[in-house]
């Protein structure tokens, strides 16, 4: 069986560092929104939104938050033998089942109905079994496990902002010539290009779908100019941004 000790809300601002700390017990840190990195034992890894921390009793752990932070955390201890197999940083599944579970435990522990600590016992192991089964099927991974893939996932929610390779090779954990190679090995093109086709395309949409200005698509597709972003979209497209505009109606 497992036992809770705490379960607690927290917001970090950012550049928040949290120095390296251990507990006596587990602690699942469950990072609703967010973006950075832990140290766990000897290990470092990339944290984001529904993605959680899964710490062993007795092993440092730090965080450093690139961006604002909601967490929710909880400490438990259990004495299931696959436990110890679970280390790291991992993604929740599609339907968020450990997220779920956890604003179940959040909602119990505030109302304190009676039996309400037996419950929140029982739903601790209820996300224990799910994270063995899980691990036993392959069924989540850790975001560090293919460091490329998890730079692209935040290329894809992220490229209307200013990124520069330097950054996101910093954030890969290669060197910047060695994740440049990795990138086109893997996606067919390089960094630059892919976030430029990224724009491009939601700046197509917003032709098509919308009445902004000119200028107004090229500022929200993320261009630093409306003379980078016309002439890039000629160079692409083959037609202006006004007479794609006007060809899509």
């Amino acid at each position: 069986m497992d036992r809770v000790l705490y379960i607690v809300n927290a917001a970090h601002e950012v550049n928040t560092y949290i120095p390296p700390h251990q507990h006596e017990c587990y602690e699942l840190v469950y990072y609703l929104n967010g973006l950075g990195t832990t140290n766990v034992g000897s290990r470092s890894y990339h944290f984001r939104s529904s993605s959680f921390a899964l710490i062993p009793p007795n092993h440092k752990h730090d965080e450093n938050h690139r961006e604002d932070a909601t967490i929710l955390f909880v400490g438990f201890h259990s004495n299931h033998p696959n436990m110890e197999n679970l280390q790291g940083v991992y993604e929740d599944d599609k339907d968020h089942t450990v997220l779920q579970i956890l604003l179940r435990m959040k909602a119990e522990f505030t109302r304190k109905q009676d039996g309400f600590s037996e419950l929140l016992n029982l739903q601790m192991s209820e996300i224990t079994v799910h994270l063995i089964r899980l691990l036993s099927a392959s069924g989540f991974q850790s975001p560090t496990e293919d460091r490329v893939q998890y730079v692209l996932n935040y290329m894809n929610e992220h490229y209307r902002h200013k990124l520069s390779v330097a950054t996101l090779s910093e954030m890969s954990g290669y060197s910047y010539d060695r994740f440049r190679h990795l990138f086109k090995e893997r996606f067919g093109s390089s960094p630059l290009r892919y976030l430029l086709l990224k724009r491009l395309d939601y700046a197509k949409s917003l032709l098509q779908h919308t009445q902004m200005h000119i200028s107004e698509v090229s500022a929200a597709a993320g261009f630093v100019n409306d003379a980078q972003f016309c002439n890039m979209f000629k160079r692409e497209i083959g037609l202006t941004p006004r007479a794609f505009r006007l060809s899509s109606q």
